[in-house]
């Protein structure tokens, strides 16, 4: 298994999907999970991207099998993940990729486009929240008098089947898929979840919008619960080059929900600005 080790930091764990002609130069489009995710949650979408583009799909550090620092907070912050990300691309050689994030690594992706464009060739949003809503800095679910607490007394398993519930995943989502989905979110560690949690309820990206350069395309649900009209406006606002495409559904987790629709968007898009033809 792929592991990037570096001394005093987390372990990163990726894959590498990788179906292009041996005899091309193939660029790199790099899928990041959100909280309580991890990259086994891109699955679907490799096969629709690998035949054109080499896939990275690295683990956040503190999930799936990434390790986590020692230090009280997990190193989750900013810098954190962004010296996983620069780190790990430097060790494999490469310069720069289309990135794209969904959820709270949506959010990640508009900072570290607006911080490094010389990494980011383009980047694409799944229901990304420019910042998180107040109504979601306060939610807790169970009674509880703070998502905090709520997640120390329920676990995250129990959280997060509260959580999900008509706000991940549709109503009429196959319980097959649901159940997958919250045993692998399950699988975090509590300390972890509150601190992504803190840092996802500080971060704000409205600043870093202007600054952005590279090519953005945002997919957002038509009528999202947690990633609202709010955001979708924003990037519209502040963002010089971006294209929205709105998908029939309410479901937050749009890349679990609607794998093929979504990944057609996405590899279309950065095809457009490769001047790669993507269909055979």
């Amino acid at each position: 298994m792929p592991y990037f080790r570096r001394p005093g930091k987390p372990d990163i764990f990726y894959e590498i999907d990788d179906y292009t002609d041996p005899w091309k130069p193939a660029p790199t489009i790099l899928l990041q999970h959100g909280a309580a995710r991890s990259s086994l949650f891109w699955r679907a979408w490799v096969p629709y991207l690998s035949r054109f583009y080499r896939v990275l799909r690295p683990d956040l550090r503190g999930l799936g099998r990434s390790g986590k620092h020692q230090a009280a907070d997990c190193g989750i912050n900013f810098q954190g993940y962004r010296d996983d990300l620069i780190d790990l691309l430097d060790h494999l050689g490469i310069e720069s990729v289309h990135y794209c994030g969904e959820s709270s690594a949506g959010t990640l992706g508009m900072v570290l486009a607006a911080q490094c464009p010389e990494r980011v060739r383009t980047l694409s949003l799944v229901s990304a929240p420019v910042s998180m809503s107040e109504e979601d800095k306060t939610s807790a679910l169970g009674g509880y008098a703070n998502r905090i607490e709520a997640l120390r007394n329920l676990g995250c398993r129990g959280w997060l089947e509260a959580s999900n519930a008509g706000r991940r995943f549709p109503a009429d989502a196959d319980p097959a898929m649901l159940a997958w989905s919250l045993a692998e979110m399950g699988k975090t560690d509590v300390e972890v979840m509150i601190a992504i949690f803190q840092w996802a309820s500080q971060v704000d990206a409205r600043p870093s919008l202007p600054k952005i350069s590279a090519p953005v395309l945002g997919l957002y649900p038509a009528s999202g619960i947690i990633a609202t009209d709010v955001h979708v406006d924003l990037l519209k606002q502040l963002v010089r080059n971006v294209r929205i495409v709105r998908v029939a559904s309410r479901a937050h987790s749009l890349q679990v929900v609607h794998p093929a629709l979504c990944a057609r968007e996405v590899l279309y898009f950065i095809a457009q600005c490769d001047g790669i033809a993507c269909r055979e």
